[in-house]
């Protein structure tokens, strides 16, 4: 953990697994040490991406569900990148009284996500296999529901496959209606909805660098378990 982290991070584990060993995730130890040495590294990217950080005090069970809260936050950013996404599918409008905004970019759906207390953080590789994209429903500027627009069960055209008021409550029949009328206001049979073969659209290599960069200088290598060119697989097995 030593290498991993620190030698605070290593005292900590061992306590942990001296008090519960059935507990602590052996597998999982690479993942806990990176949110644990970025918890105290405040002028970095992965640092400002953390929800919870790590307390000497914290058992092994609350700090994994951090870290792995901290790795679904990640994921849209290195999914997407910073560049806004090209194809929308949709174009912003005002339908009702009902402004929809097309999230386009990683920061986008983790802002969404985190106000609406939704899992759309875990969506950024369905958008950059072009299987769905997300959109943002408000009124008054204020955010009413969020939107999953996606092709799906034999249907080649787009369709609202979610539609979800904050902390994933059902929307009332008016904003159902609103999405609904908004999507049909698109020539949906001109969207290319072709899905990339999944597994084949690379994670964003400037967004992965900029995260991992400051672990690397600081440990002075590029272990193999975070190399410097993304891997999905890599990212998954952390």
């Amino acid at each position: 953990m030593t290498e991993v982290a620190h030698e605070t991070a290593a005292v900590w584990i061992a306590k942990e697994i001296t008090r519960e060993q059935r507990g602590v995730k052996l597998d999982r130890l690479r993942l806990v040490g990176l949110w644990m040495w970025f918890s105290g590294q405040p002028e970095t990217l992965g640092h400002k991406m953390i929800q919870k950080h790590w307390s000497p005090d914290m058992r092994f069970g609350s700090a994994l569900d951090a870290a792995y809260e901290w790795r679904t936050t990640i994921d849209p950013h290195v999914n997407l990148g910073r560049e806004p996404i090209a194809d929308l599918w949709l174009q912003s409008a005002r339908v009702s009284g009902y402004d929809f905004l097309p999230l386009v970019s990683g920061s986008d759906i983790a802002e969404e996500a985190a106000a609406m207390g939704n899992c759309l953080r875990t969506y950024g590789d369905s958008v950059a296999h072009n299987c769905s994209r997300l959109w943002s429903m408000r009124k008054d500027g204020r955010r009413v529901a969020t939107l999953k627009v996606a092709t799906g069960r034999g249907d080649p055209l787009p369709n609202v496959v979610e539609l979800r008021a904050a902390g994933n409550k059902d929307v009332s029949p008016e904003v159902s209606w609103a999405a609904r009328q908004w999507l049909h206001m698109h020539d949906l049979v001109r969207i290319d909805t072709k899905r990339c073969e999944w597994g084949t659209v690379p994670l964003d290599r400037a967004t992965w660098i900029s995260v991992w960069r400051p672990y690397w200088l600081a440990k002075r290598r590029i272990p193999k378990w975070l190399p410097l060119a993304p891997s999905r697989e890599v990212f998954d097995a952390l």
